[in-house]
Parts: C-alpha cells; sequence; structure tokens
C-alpha cells in the first residue's frame, strides 16, 4: 500500500484581497496548517477582518487592479520572499450600464479593474511560476463573458477579455507544471451586487468558493456555477441576435 503524503504547508497569493468570492475561496480550500494567505487589496479594514477569521498566516498588502504600473514591483517582492502556489485573481467591480453611458472614464476603470489589471499582475507571476516548475492560477470570469447582454455590455467585454486571456494563458502554460481553473458564475447574490434582484440561476459567494475548492482538488480546468450553467449557455449562444437584443438582463 503506497503511504499517503502529508500535505506541506504552502502560500496562497489573493489579488483582490476584499473580494467576497475570493474570501470564501479561502475559506473552502482546506489548505494545510501553517500555510500563508497574501490578502492584496485596498481596503485593509476588510482585509484585517478576514485575516482573523482564516486558520493561516495571514499578511496584507496594498494592491490597486487599476495602478497597472505598481504591479510587476509588487509581485516581484512576493515572489523574492518565496514560492507562492496559488494565485487567484479575484478583483473585479460591477457599475450600472446606465452610470457607464454617461461617464466614459468609469468604464475605462471598470475595464481596467476586470481585465487590464489581472493581465499585467498574472503576466509579471508567470515567469516566477515557470521556474517554480509548479502552482495554480485561479481566474474569476463570468457568464457574462461567454454573450455579453446589452444591459451590462461593458461589464461583459471586460469579462469576455479576461475569459479569452485565461484560456490562452493556460495553453501557453500547458506542460510547465503551472495549470489554470477558469470559474464562470452566474449571478452571484453579494456585496457587489447589492440592491439587484436575483437573475435565474443566481448563485451565492459561498457556493463558488466551494465549486472551486472542489475544482481546485479535481484538476478541473473550468467550473460553471451553478454546474447547469455550463449547458443553459450553449442553447444561449444559438439565440438570435433580434431576440438576444430584447433581453433586458
Amino acid at each position: 500500500m503506497t503511504p499517503v503524503r502529508p500535505r506541506t504547508p504552502g502560500r496562497i497569493l489573493l489579488l483582490g484581497g476584499g473580494s467576497e468570492i475570493g474570501q470564501e475561496i479561502l475559506r473552502a480550500l482546506d489548505a494545510p496548517a501553517g500555510s500563508e494567505v497574501i490578502l492584496a487589496g485596498r481596503d485593509e479594514q476588510r482585509m484585517a477582518e478576514l485575516g482573523s477569521e482564516l486558520p493561516y498566516t495571514v499578511r496584507t498588502v496594498p494592491y490597486d487592479a487599476t495602478a497597472l504600473d505598481t504591479h510587476q514591483r509588487l509581485i516581484d517582492e512576493l515572489f523574492a520572499a518565496g514560492p507562492i502556489d496559488l494565485v487567484i485573481s479575484a478583483a473585479g467591480v460591477l457599475t450600472p450600464q446606465a452610470e457607464l453611458d454617461t461617464d466614459p472614464r468609469a468604464a475605462g476603470t471598470l475595464i481596467d479593474t476586470n481585465l487590464t489589471g489581472h493581465v499585467t499582475a498574472l503576466l509579471a507571476a508567470v515567469p516566477h511560476l515557470r521556474a517554480q516548475r509548479r502552482g495554480l492560477i485561479v481566474v474569476l470570469s463570468s457568464v457574462a463573458a461567454v454573450r455579453p447582454r446589452r444591459a451590462n455590455f461593458v461589464y461583459g467585454a471586460a469579462k469576455a477579455g479576461l475569459d479569452a486571456f485565461a484560456r490562452g494563458l493556460a495553453d501557453a502554460l500547458h506542460g510547465s507544471g503551472v495549470r489554470v481553473l477558469l470559474v464562470r458564475p452566474g449571478f452571484v447574490i453579494g456585496r457587489m451586487t447589492a440592491g439587484m434582484p436575483p437573475a435565474p440561476a443566481a448563485t451565492t459567494p459561498a457556493a463558488v468558493g466551494a465549486a472551486v475548492a472542489d475544482a481546485v482538488r479535481s484538476g478541473a480546468p473550468v467550473v460553471w456555477v451553478p454546474r447547469k450553467l455550463g449547458l443553459l449557455w450553449l442553447g444561449l449562444r444559438l439565440v438570435p441576435r433580434p431576440l438576444w437584443r430584447k433581453l433586458r438582463r
């Protein structure tokens, strides 16, 4: 009988340390005792509160997804302190489309937060992960990436770009020992969507966290939350465009 090798403590980096979904992923992972979690974000208070609830060694560092020029240095410094086994890219913002229609600059900030910042931070991390020959990158996309709707097309466009980036990155890293897990949640009932009526097949941050933890353990490359969304969107891709335009959500 082959003995079971004990899991060794590792290091986990959450980009978007105040992310509700990111926090639930950390809770669901059940990482080995002694693991270090690095929360990188803007809201020091929220990150401190989360850190006090996690059974790990927690460190917080300033990180702004829109401060693109700072990402390389931050990532280099974090990897200089030791290997990082898991990078969760979870920074995000959801601004109502009606506001973006009258404020193009806000639309640019949304794109930087939901797409560009992920690209710059993760590409900074890739050489370090390649050098380790191991590691996992979790990228939080959305079902909105599959076919953007008029009700939130700027957000959908950002997520579509991020989704494509994650798929391409997974192909580029194939055989390197580093893998990518792409997460596509549906409407998530939480802080970001407060005040919005839930869409069909809505989910929760805790459900997303549990699904991601399962996918981390199984080695799945993509996870839909809830799972039935994967089948649903196969059909929605075929909806004629004149009908698609009429969808309010």
